[in-house]
């Protein structure tokens, strides 16, 4: 930039911006942005009344890429290079001339090493929380004005108060029953009327719901987690956003979010609306009919949810923007993406390629809620079904929702038949030939979204069935998830219940709770807690558990025996699903057992005998280590 202009750009700067920045520009988006950066041409969006009708010229003491103005003359798209710049403060003038404004735009020294920075992986055990039923740990945000829905936890769908407060202050407890790593639903700002509690309907993508913190205070927990060699993994929604976001109401584009014209079949509650079919399976069916397609694909996934344009490059763009903004500010290890298949196939693929490209050694999980392994397989990285269709999503890790399916009626079935108990988890293993890269798959008993395993549905509060589950998810391949709570026996029913049933408030979250099971468990939380502690904290250290191959065999008396293995070592796992006790012959299992004499059972001490027969009593799991 001419120095004598830069002069008289800060003259004017000084004389006319405080007075009329303020009428003008409302909001700047992404706020800074970093040096040093893959991502380097960034476009900020500019936001304000009429701001796209100044006149030339627009300066900027960083180069100015390109200018783009839409059919809406309150935004304003102006891509920056910032490749070999240096960090400091720098101005964007628009019309100076005429001194109408001056924007600051902020570039911040990246921090070392944060492009090689490491993704949780299958060393990891992940905790799921849904902040606003975990912790109080700052009452006085419970209600906040300017936020529509205030505190009431009498409702089981509405704002109990937990923040991101409440899980600092338990990351303790996280870390001591052996979770490495926190997965918590949205925080991000969700302004809806009611049911904003799970934060899947944000309106607005760069600020923390006020009534959780502040985004300083979630950049906390991120480097309170890492002060503890733990990660912290962000829920991102891609697919969709609240109609309460700002932009909602005042689109940048009219392709900004997909409008449907017909209505057939359908009540219109709102203009464009059409919901989605909820069918993902058309997105690789190859038969499937255009309409069909449209309405899985670009349909609403509920009438307050308007659904994203990923096919928008400008839409796209932004979308990449903000993702890499929180990595880079919060310190993020993972991203687990919400209804990743409800994407656009080939917008979400280019949104996915782009964050990895940013942080090779990253990870991101999809939500991949389908019944099938050819269809979960499909969407992971490289996968050879998608390469049919000359399709790769980028994206390194899935959810194994079939094992999930499984564990669902597993371990209330007792018949000993081809398609019962046991033979459900043998034949989900079987399918690990589809997957790509079968260690990174999330391996889960319940979430937020799904019947928790010690409700009335399912376990019925039996401590017997969640051992052999858990056993199970923390053992065999893949990276496991626990959903806070599972952990203490808390139950819960969404068929008949609702969603809120699922979403009970963890006791001793709230200081007039009558029970604290953070401290002091009840006997019956405590054998729920002791046991998932054992395992957990043996799994933490232990190679052939993260990445050791599997061996298995077909259950026999609704008895389940499999192996994970290396060279040196292995864990020979066993689960009797069957009430009564079965006696197992180890010549069946010399395949696993190799040259093993002997081994130690991790959940008793005790050392047994690798040599003749084994019995194990009904309902009961056994982990036994050894050596070759």
């Amino acid at each position: 930039m001419n120095k004598s202009f830069l002069f008289f750009s800060i003259l004017v700067y000084f004389a006319f911006a405080k007075a009329v920045q303020a009428q003008s520009i409302e909001t700047i988006e992404p706020p800074f942005w970093w040096t040093d950066m893959e991502h380097s041409d960034v476009e900020v969006l500019l936001y304000g009344e009429n701001i796209a009708n100044y006149s030339a010229p627009i300066d900027s003491d960083l180069p100015i890429v390109k200018v783009r103005k839409t059919e809406n003359p309150n935004y304003l798209f102006l891509t920056l290079d910032t490749a070999n710049a240096i960090s400091g403060d720098y101005k964007i003038l628009l019309n100076v001339y005429d001194t109408h404004n001056v924007v600051d735009f902020r570039l911040k020294e990246r921090e070392l090493n944060s492009k090689i920075r490491k993704g949780f992986d299958s060393s990891d055990a992940i905790y799921l929380v849904m902040p606003d039923r975990f912790a109080n740990g700052d009452s006085s945000n419970d209600s906040v004005d300017g936020m529509t829905e205030k505190v009431n936890r009498e409702f089981k769908g509405g704002r109990h108060g937990g923040d991101i407060q409440g899980i600092i202050d338990h990351l303790d407890y996280v870390d001591q029953l052996g979770a490495t790593a926190i997965w918590s639903t949205p925080l991000l700002e969700d302004n809806e009327e009611l049911y904003s509690y799970h934060g899947y309907a944000q309106s607005d993508l760069y600020k923390i719901d006020p009534r959780y913190g502040t985004n300083a205070d979630y950049k906390r927990l991120g480097d309170e987690l890492h002060k503890r060699d733990m990660k912290l993994i962000m829920d991102y929604v891609t697919n969709h956003w609240g109609a309460m976001h700002w932009m909602m109401q005042d689109l940048p584009t009219e392709t900004w979010i997909h409008k449907f014209d017909d209505n057939i079949g359908k009540d219109f509650p709102v203009a464009g609306y059409a919901n989605s079919s909820y069918r993902q399976s058309t997105q690789m069916d190859p038969n499937v009919s255009k309409r069909d397609a449209i309405y899985a694909e670009k349909g609403w996934f509920v009438s307050s949810m308007p659904d994203i344009n990923q096919s928008d490059p400008l839409v796209l763009n932004y979308l990449i923007q903000n993702t890499i903004w929180w990595i880079e500010y919060a310190g993020l290890d993972g991203l687990r993406v919400d209804t990743y298949s409800y994407n656009e196939k080939e917008g979400i693929a280019k949104w996915t390629k782009a964050v990895m490209d940013e942080y090779p050694n990253f990870n991101i999980v999809g939500e991949t809620w389908l019944h099938d392994q050819a269809q979960i397989a499909y969407w992971q990285k490289d996968s050879k079904i998608a390469a049919i269709q000359d399709y790769n999503t980028h994206l390194p890790s899935v959810m194994d929702f079939t094992l999930h399916d499984a564990l669902m009626t597993a371990f209330n079935e007792n018949e000993q038949h081809w398609d019962k108990g046991m033979i459900k988890v043998y034949e989900n293993f079987v399918n690990d030939f589809l997957y790509p890269d079968i260690n990174n798959i999330l391996v889960f008993a319940g979430n937020h979204d799904t019947n928790r395993i010690n409700g009335n549905a399912l376990y019925k509060g039996d401590l017997a069935k969640y051992k052999l589950a858990m056993t199970l998810v923390l053992t065999t391949r893949g990276i496991p998830q626990l959903y806070y709570g599972d952990e203490i026996g808390m139950g819960g029913n969404r068929d008949t219940d609702g969603d809120g049933d699922v979403r009970r408030d963890f006791p001793g979250g709230w200081k007039a709770d009558e029970i604290n099971a953070f401290e002091k468990p009840t006997d019956d939380q405590k054998g729920y807690q002791d046991f998932t502690k054992k395992l957990l904290n043996y799994r933490k250290n232990k190679e052939v558990i993260h990445t050791g191959k599997l061996l298995q065999y077909v259950p026999e008396n609704n008895c389940y025996v499999y192996f994970r293995y290396r060279e040196d070592s292995g864990v020979m796992v066993i689960i009797n699903n069957h009430p009564e006790e079965v006696t197992l012959d180890l010549k069946r299992f010399k395949e696993g057992i190799y040259t093993a004499k002997e081994g130690t059972e991790i959940l008793t001490d005790k050392k047994l005998s690798l040599r003749g027969k084994l019995k194990v009593s009904g309902k009961t799991s056994m982990v036994i280590e050894y050596s070759f």
